[in-house]
């Protein structure tokens, strides 16, 4: 039997071909995650940004969605907040990963771990159930200030149906967020790296190809992982040429699960 005292300070116990088990190790990534101050103020910008700007953005435009000139659907309005608080789940799944890559307390970690996959399935499980319960609150909170603003004007949405479905799905669409940025950062191994990266690919080429002409182009937008993954967190999508809600997350879903075997396969043959 081995002993290994991690960086957090957590005994972790295990065999010496194996290292400790996976219990062990998700308690062990659980200390860490919950003791750095950057995680809760990661999470309540996440909270300030998804609620607050869908409640700002819900009662800016209720009179106009109530009018004759509206020509956006209120449910597009009820998670506006969500699209910005991805941004937040992107610096929390690089965080995660690459701040232990930049001081270098990495080491120690696979010390402690020699499989190195039960750290990846750690972080991983970890960061998925916080994103969701914490997104899922969010949206929650965000739909229910918002919907004052548009029930004043007679256009609220009843928690139901696309609605309902909006909610979880932008817990889910978080969780997913994080984890597609916890492969990234196991790839690149750097902070600001990791966020540039996953930002851009979300936010900016998502938008990007839809000046790439033709039948490709239009397949091109809906696959953008940032584009397929969305569509589920709200109950009208602004683009309505996009995947459906379920088929875009699992293409999503799908996407992520490819970065995430390429991470692992990584992960094992290089030094760290």
């Amino acid at each position: 039997m081995t002993a290994t005292m991690t960086e957090g300070g957590t005994l972790l116990v295990g065999s010496a071909e194996r290292g400790p088990g996976f219990g062990a190790v998700l308690r062990a990534e659980w200390l860490k995650l919950r003791t750095v101050r950057s995680t809760w103020w990661t999470l309540v910008a996440t909270f300030v940004l998804g609620a607050g700007l869908t409640v700002l953005l819900c009662w800016a435009n209720a009179d106009w969605l109530a009018s004759a000139d509206a020509d956006e659907s209120p449910g597009s309005f009820v998670t506006w907040g969500m699209m910005i608080a991805q941004i937040t789940a992107v610096v929390l799944g690089a965080l995660v990963v690459t701040t232990e890559y930049g001081t270098g307390m990495i080491r120690s970690s696979f010390a402690a771990v020699p499989a190195r996959g039960r750290v990846l399935a750690a972080k991983s499980l970890l960061l998925v159930t916080v994103l969701f319960v914490v997104g899922t609150v969010t949206a929650l909170a965000g739909y229910a200030g918002g919907n004052y603003f548009l029930d004043r004007e007679g256009i609220g949405m009843a928690l139901e149906g696309g609605v309902l479905r909006s909610m979880y799905g932008s817990g889910l669409y978080l969780a997913g967020i994080g984890l597609f940025t916890v492969a990234v950062g196991f790839l690149l191994r750097h902070t600001a790296g990791t966020i540039s990266v996953v930002l851009a690919l979300m936010l900016i080429l998502g938008n990007m190809v839809n000046l790439v002409p033709g039948a490709f182009g239009d397949w091109l937008v809906k696959l953008m992982p940032g584009n397929a993954g969305s569509v589920i967190s709200t109950p009208v999508p602004f683009n309505p040429d996009l995947l459906g809600p379920w088929t875009g997350f699992a293409v999503f879903a799908a996407e992520t699960a490819v970065l995430l075997a390429a991470a692992y396969v990584v992960l094992r043959r290089r030094d760290a």
